[in-house]
């Protein structure tokens, strides 16, 4: 019984350890903007390896995803004759829901995936190792730039999806349905508000895009130096990611729409 006890003990104070580490390299990358303001190419560098390789994936994901909203929410809507607000369904449930979560599930998917695989060979590589042989801090030199890249880039690809995502919503109910035209753009633009629903749905992006980033960092960094902690690790990003947003979100709405 005492060695039981005893080994539950150690498990719960090794995950403490492990989360009470997490948090620290969590401060130390949000910190390390301070010095890296210096230096802005490297965050930029990164921008455009996270964000621009993404758009693609967004925008074909955020005109489908408009296409079955506007499809949907046509048949749903015509049972009360409410056909005429479907602008206002589709929008508002892009900019508050769809568009930063369905995001940062593709994020984690293929930016997330990338940087694990990206960090976690540098370290079986021993990259970082001769990084610090040569008094040059990786956290600093390689981890920060890709996080703040992938905090900076999260939002953008987000307003990309729900902007695309209300385009697909438009030609399936106004071009292909045949809702009003008129009707389907004024009652968006009196029903969503810009702060209460834009503002809280960027609000969200940007939590998720801090989330997944450093999840997806981490998870490369403690690695363990194979190619089978390599894929496992990378694995971990998707789940803990996908578990970890749809937590958030369900958090953030209730805090921000009650």
């Amino acid at each position: 019984m005492i060695a039981r006890l005893a080994a539950v003990g150690a498990f719960a104070r090794g995950r403490i350890v492990d989360v009470g580490y997490a948090f620290r390299m969590f401060f130390m990358l949000v910190f390390s903007i301070v010095r890296l303001a210096r230096r802005p190419r490297l965050i930029t560098a990164q921008i455009h390896f996270i964000g621009n390789h993404s758009i693609l994936l967004i925008g074909v994901a955020g005109l489908f995803v408009g296409f079955v909203l506007g499809l949907q929410g046509y048949y749903i809507l015509n049972r009360y004759g409410s056909e005429q607000a479907l602008g206002t369904l589709v929008a508002l449930a892009l900019v508050r829901e769809l568009g930063p979560v369905i995001t940062a599930l593709l994020y984690a998917g293929r930016a997330g995936t990338s940087l694990t695989a990206e960090i976690g060979l540098m370290k079986a590589g021993e990259q970082l190792a001769a990084m610090d042989m040569m008094a040059v801090n990786p956290l600093e030199r390689v981890l920060a730039p890709r996080f703040w890249a992938g905090v900076f880039a999260m939002p953008l690809l987000a307003s990309i999806f729900s902007a695309v995502g209300v385009t697909g919503g438009y030609i399936v109910g106004v071009v292909l349905i045949g809702v009003d035209e008129g009707a389907f753009w004024s009652q968006m633009q009196t029903s969503v508000d810009v702060w209460l629903d834009i503002g809280n749905g960027l609000a969200k992006s940007l939590v998720f895009g801090f989330a997944v980033t450093f999840l997806s960092l981490f998870q490369g960094y403690e690695a363990h130096p194979t190619p089978e902690g390599v894929s496992s690790a990378t694995t971990r990003t998707v789940v803990y990611s996908s578990l970890l947003v749809l937590w958030l979100d369900f958090l953030m709405t209730a805090l921000m729409f009650d």
